[in-house]
């Protein structure tokens, strides 16, 4: 299955970070709708011998769409092909995004003790429904409640973290409370509000084809690594948090700094050396 992505799809946040960073290069046009076959690699404006891939002249001329960028920017990352193997994974992350968790199923239980002795090793859980999950950052004392905003996904999402990156995960529950309700924000809950952000800023919603950069450029470093978005989403927990430190801020701009994650996120994705998503810059900060 092939898709072609169209700047005309960018965020404008994109736009402008493709003028800043591609202005002064070259002006290639693209014909609408037809598909380049190239792999992600990096390669100059004048190495494509497509017919509809010249100086920016002559087919501005003919009304195609001008893209702009400097000769050593990786093509792939203005089009892509998406390769049966891409396509296989991303409908198998978009599946699991439909998945609401249901307290009847013996699987989704599991997972929820298998959180719990992860968070709190040693510590006996009295209950799938008990207070106890209040000091993990839960709203109420049922998690199932929680999970509604981003279904079985968050909680598979913090179950991952949980467990491949214990150092990072103990260090931000366990200073819960260290200033004050004013300060903290709950653990547990920021959790599924990461799973949700990600989900929008990934197009993981949608049916359709990556409508954005940031989404396609994903859909490739999801074929190099098919956990990439619990990966992603380690990473984008650990910036959020570096971002609410920084602010110092309050449970009331949990939002804002969300925001500005998902900034941070969508820039390191688009930098040229980023390839997977242990290239990103933020990743340095798991343990």
């Amino acid at each position: 299955m092939s898709v072609t992505l169209s700047l005309l799809n960018l965020s404008n946040w994109e736009q402008k970070e493709m003028n800043r960073r591609f202005g002064g290069g070259s002006c290639i046009a693209i014909r609408t709708g037809h598909s380049i076959s190239s792999r992600f690699h990096h390669a100059s404006a004048a190495s494509f011998s497509d017919p509809a891939i010249c100086g920016a002249s002559t087919w501005i001329r003919k009304g195609l769409p001008c893209v702009c960028f400097n000769k050593k920017a990786s093509y792939a990352r203005i089009f892509m092909n998406v390769t049966p193997l891409q396509a296989k994974r991303l409908k198998r992350l978009k599946n699991r995004t439909k998945v609401y968790y249901d307290a009847t199923r013996q699987e989704h239980q599991e997972a929820l003790r298998a959180l719990w002795s992860s968070a709190f090793p040693g510590q006996e859980l009295h209950g799938l429904i008990s207070d106890e999950w209040k000091k993990m950052g839960w709203q109420g004392k049922d998690p199932s409640t929680d999970f509604r905003g981003a279904g079985f996904i968050s909680l598979e999402n913090l179950l991952f973290f949980a467990k491949t990156f214990s150092i990072s995960f103990q260090h931000l529950l366990r200073k819960q409370g260290a200033r004050g309700v004013a300060w903290e924000y709950p653990f547990a809950a920021a959790g599924v509000n990461i799973t949700f952000m990600l989900m929008k800023m990934l197009d993981l919603d949608t049916t359709t084809k990556p409508r954005t950069h940031v989404s396609a450029v994903f859909v490739h470093i999801l074929s190099e690594n098919e956990w990439a978005f619990d990966l992603l989403y380690c990473i984008a927990f650990v910036v959020m948090d570096k971002k609410w430190m920084e602010k110092n801020a309050t449970y009331m701009e949990f939002n804002e700094v969300l925001k500005s994650t998902r900034a941070q996120l969508e820039k390191e994705l688009l930098l040229d050396d980023v390839l997977r998503i242990e290239d990103m810059p933020s990743f340095r900060l798991l343990h």
